[in-house]
């Protein structure tokens, strides 16, 4: 029989109730499961668009083209990291993506790339890809249509996108793109806390009465800040 506790969590049962609950929840996960390879399979086919613009980029290699961000490979993920010409410093949730990638090899080994694009100036950028440890390709758009054409600049700024691209040749089309809570499929630190109880402790989420919530966005840090972040509280 369930025991209602006192304080707000769910209720404490016994090992058999709690197994045939959790078998409940199983077979909703493996629909999910199941509906996003069905997602998978759309966006396998979706039509693509040629990339008819040849963009100039800057990488700590020197000038680079869209063909040398592919490194030789077939297919490129480019995530369009948010940092604007005038930052000092990244974007809080950008930052947090990129330490959720995963070892390039296992892409590499499926024939795809990874980069970042962002406006900011190589100069900025390089001083913070150090300082945060990361050794991923970054190059910079400042100066080109890059960000204005693929979507991820609007009157307010800069914003946040992932698109896929791939290269038959030397042409180059792009296959997908998405952007907001649509890049949280890569995101592994989000995949870990909606497996916790306490969830992501955001107040949007439907969590049970009492349990830890605070606004979203204003939690995150660089992952060099949360020491000082805790410190001031």
């Amino acid at each position: 029989m369930s025991v209602e506790t006192t304080s707000p969590m769910p209720n404490v049962v016994s090992r058999e109730e709690w197994k045939s609950a959790r078998e409940g929840l199983l077979e909703k996960e493996k629909a999910a499961t199941k509906a996003r390879d069905a997602l998978a399979a759309e966006r396998r086919r979706l039509p693509m668009f040629r990339v008819e613009k040849e963009y100039i980029l800057e990488g700590s290699g020197g000038k680079a083209t869209m063909l040398d961000l592919f490194e030789d490979r077939r297919q490129l993920i480019i995530y369009h990291f948010m940092f604007g010409a005038d930052w000092e410093e990244g974007c809080q949730g950008c930052s947090m993506l990129v330490d959720n990638i995963a070892h390039p090899a296992h892409l590499n080994a499926r024939d795809a790339s990874l980069a970042l694009v962002s406006r900011a100036p190589l100069s900025k950028i390089e001083p913070f890809k150090q300082r945060m440890g990361w050794t991923l390709p970054w190059y910079s758009s400042f100066g080109t249509d890059f960000n204005d054409d693929f979507g991820v600049t609007t009157s307010e700024g800069e914003v946040f996108g992932l698109s896929v691209f791939l290269r038959d040749g030397r042409d180059i089309f792009q296959t997908y793109f998405t952007n907001n809570r649509g890049v949280e499929a890569v995101m592994g630190t989000f995949a870990y806390l909606d497996l916790l109880p306490f969830g992501r402790q955001e107040e949007w989420e439907n969590s049970p009465g009492g349990w830890p919530q605070t606004a979203p966005y204003q939690w995150w840090r660089h992952h060099d800040r949360y020491e000082e972040a805790n410190t001031e509280s």
